[in-house]
């Protein structure tokens, strides 16, 4: 199942629509065979909109953007690694989207478990030829390698959730409550929540766009064009995963 909702968030003045989906019960049945088929669906389907949109002879001034610019995978917080469905997903979803994997729950863990787990995750990741946002070959201006660089280094963020608010020192923050005390989400002692939130929305959220339109959408363009013209020259192409077709 896949759920989407809209929010507009004001800063400094400028408004933006932030459209948010999220896919519950993913992995979590008996049989996960091609349990990822309709999350690549349901993104291919946003860039033929698009795509209709692009071509339509009267296409509007402003063509809605519904494209999905960033995916959040969430890894649980088992301290082990990747488990196979999340390579397998994560093998295909990369051909598509910019991927950003996250460490969910991470105040579970201790401080040297998070690292281990972190490190295990990136290995596996380079193991399996796993491309992660931000992906260094689009790179070419050192001042953006250095900052990437960094949040590369972060990879996967670790973070916490909560919608629950308490008061601190007379601040309201955003926490869970445990025996041993308070984890702030917005913490950056706490958990890597702020920088995860700062790249998405504050130093990284035009070039996701960028990315998207300029490697991910262009791809998917370029294979879905070249499938209709093999089609009207009479070879029937099965375009229903276009992006596994470089797996």
């Amino acid at each position: 199942e896949v759920k989407s909702v809209s929010h507009v968030i004001e800063e400094k003045g400028t408004r933006l629509r932030l459209t948010v989906t999220d896919t519950p019960g993913f992995g979590d049945q008996i049989n996960n065979e091609n349990c990822w088929l309709p999350i690549l669906e349901y993104i291919n389907e946003q860039y033929e909109k698009y795509l209709s949109e692009e071509q339509s002879v009267t296409r509007k001034k402003h063509i809605p953007d519904t494209r999905v610019h960033c995916c959040l995978y969430f890894v649980p917080p088992t301290g082990h690694s990747l488990t196979p469905l999340d390579v397998e997903f994560m093998k295909r979803l990369d051909k598509c989207v910019n991927i950003v994997p996250v460490i969910a729950k991470a105040d579970t863990l201790t401080l040297e478990e998070r690292s281990n787990f972190k490190q295990r995750i990136r290995e596996d990741l380079q193991k399996h030829g796993i491309s992660v946002y931000p992906v260094q070959e689009f790179e070419d201006d050192p001042e953006e390698t250095v900052l990437n660089n960094k949040i590369r280094a972060s990879i996967p963020f670790a973070v916490v959730g909560s919608d629950k608010q308490h008061t601190v020192n007379g601040r309201t923050v955003y926490g869970r409550q445990t025996q041993w005390g308070l984890v702030e989400v917005e913490n950056r002692h706490h958990c890597e929540f702020p920088d995860l939130r700062d790249m998405l929305i504050r130093t990284h959220m035009q070039d996701l766009v960028e990315v998207t339109k300029t490697v991910h959408y262009e791809n998917f363009r370029h294979e879905r064009l070249q499938a209709r013209h093999g089609h009207m020259n009479g070879h029937s192409m099965n375009i229903v995963n276009l992006n596994e077709s470089s797996l």
